[in-house]
């Protein structure tokens, strides 16, 4: 019986790169479903998604690609398409990125599933009960904070997690937790950051007159909210509008970007390009 997979891959631009991936699924019977690939000019990078089904498995297949991977010089992975990602989510004070995404798992639209939630705060445990989800409160202090972040990389590893989003988790990971957690930690904030640092960015916004509200998911590195952007969308904003009103368009427009970041990252569609993304749509 034919399985699913997806292989993703980049590699410095040359001649016959499709052609031995194509030759490589040939051999083993592989019909491919979708593709994709590019070629950044700048870098000179040669970025690749592919899915495809095949009869096999996967340690096979994984085996039997290093050959080919090895003779361009490629970083690579091969995924079992059917496996959903293991989301760890972080949440503070405000749930509606959590409830989105906890909503979506179960209509079966993101292909994740939600091990546990953190929070630094006991506000969503009873949202995380009626859910079925472990809950675990790790409270943040300044004189905590080590222990904390060392709880949270004990439950990546406990709990197998591929993937950590930060749902309006409002606390500052630590230098060593980011490149711990390098190209697979996603955090969501509005798109008015650097303009309007700090707290109350909508009344800040509407004190200003913005005509944009925007949201950013981005991956987490150790430079404060500047890793490299998965996705953004903004809405607009008449005159009228209220600072209570922009918050509740600015929530909308962080629920859908960060679900479409968490989509495409479980579907393996993002991959890294320097301080850039690749995002095959």
């Amino acid at each position: 019986m034919s399985r699913a997979f997806v292989l993703t891959l980049a590699c410095p631009d040359t001649i016959g790169i499709v052609h031995a991936v194509s030759g490589f699924l040939v051999d083993r019977g592989g019909n491919v479903t979708e593709s994709s690939q590019y070629g950044d000019p700048q870098s000179g990078r040669f970025f690749m998604r592919v899915a495809f089904e095949a009869d096999a498995e996967l340690d096979d297949l994984q085996r039997d690609f290093a050959g080919v991977a090895e003779q361009f010089a490629m970083s690579w992975q091969l995924y079992d398409a059917a496996r959903p990602t293991r989301a760890l989510v972080l949440v503070s004070k405000f749930g509606h990125c959590l409830n989105d995404l906890v909503f979506r798992t179960q209509m079966g639209s993101l292909n994740i599933e939600i091990p546990a939630i953190v929070s630094n705060h006991r506000d969503f445990e009873r949202l995380a009960d009626s859910s079925g989800i472990p809950f675990f409160h790790i409270p943040v202090t300044k004189d905590t904070k080590p222990e904390a972040e060392a709880r949270l990389i004990e439950l990546v590893d406990e709990l197998d997690i591929d993937l950590v989003v930060l749902a309006r988790y409002m606390q500052v990971l630590s230098d060593d937790l980011c490149r711990t957690l390098d190209g697979r930690a996603i955090n969501i904030h509005h798109s008015f950051l650097p303009s309007f640092k700090g707290a109350r960015p909508y009344h800040q916004a509407h004190a200003r007159g913005v005509k944009l509200i925007g949201a950013t998911a981005h991956y987490v590195t150790a430079d404060l909210d500047e890793g490299p952007i998965i996705e953004q969308d903004v809405a607009r904003v008449e005159h009228a509008a209220t600072p209570e009103q922009m918050v509740v368009l600015g929530r909308d427009v962080e629920t859908q970007v960060l679900a479409r970041a968490v989509g495409w990252h479980a579907d393996h569609r993002v991959l890294l390009d320097g301080h850039r993304t690749i995002v095959f749509r």
